[in-house]
């Protein structure tokens, strides 16, 4: 894959700022977007893991940023997912499952997640609920031992459990998601580099695209949107993740 091979994609260059734009505005940073996107145009592989792990660390850092700014984060909301998750990410990274089933049943619980999203099991808990330490700290080794085996950030399995349990609004839920997939993914291309694994330098091209619709999107996403749309959006978004899980499994 080259940098002239890229130019001759329109459509790809199109769509990438747009995921970005989107993924960024709940503070994600799009790596199921992205690697949808390649698998679309049949990218190689050696391709498209570094450089979704790369582009999903550039969108999750400026959503964090523009969240953080905004005084959106919150620390105890961030660090019992953290400390179990990073762990497990690297024990989910060993291990293989059978790829069918895996992606048909995350595909299916993100499914359940969206209609609970746009309020077809229930609606959102007007009052906050009290962080359970305990219930973090398990439910980040689960998220981190699931990112793992599938090779993303996790925020798109961490970003509803946080609505769905009440723990954070939408806005503070997008800036811990930001930070967690964001080390996660560090995590990630840190191990893949050890490997002696290569980011493509054809690559490079999608890291600006990428950066302008991660820019807006999180700009927008930290201050201009309510939480009405920041609830659609992110069922938006968990839609395209389930699209891309059925698809490809």
């Amino acid at each position: 894959m080259t940098v002239a091979d890229l130019l001759d994609m329109p459509l790809l260059l199109l769509l990438l700022p747009i995921v970005a734009f989107l993924y960024a505005s709940v503070g994600h940073g799009g790596a199921s977007g992205y690697l949808a996107l390649m698998s679309a145009f049949a990218f190689p592989i050696t391709f498209m893991k570094p450089t979704a792990l790369v582009l999903n660390i550039l969108v999750s850092g400026i959503s964090f940023y523009f969240y953080y700014r905004e005084k959106k984060f919150r620390w105890n909301l961030f660090y019992p997912f953290a400390i179990t998750s990073i762990p497990f990410s690297f024990l989910g990274g060993y291990l293989t499952v059978p790829t069918f089933y895996y992606k048909v049943i995350l595909a299916t619980v993100l499914f359940f997640a969206v209609l609970r999203l746009v309020g077809f099991l229930g609606k959102e808990k007007k009052e906050m609920t009290p962080l359970n330490l305990y219930a973090a700290l398990i439910v980040g080794a689960v998220i981190g031992f699931l990112s793992g085996l599938i090779g993303i950030g996790g925020g798109i399995i961490l970003s509803p459990v946080i609505i769905l349990l009440g723990w954070g609004t939408m806005k503070q839920t997008a800036a811990v998601s930001a930070l967690f997939i964001l080390v996660n993914s560090i995590s990630g291309i840190s191990g893949f580099l050890l490997k002696g694994g290569v980011l493509p330098e054809s690559s490079f091209p999608l890291i600006g695209i990428v950066f302008v619709g991660g820019f807006f999107g999180a700009y927008y996403g930290s201050k201009k949107f309510n939480s009405v749309i920041l609830k659609n959006v992110l069922a938006l978004v968990l839609g395209i993740a389930i699209y891309k899980l059925y698809a490809t499994a």
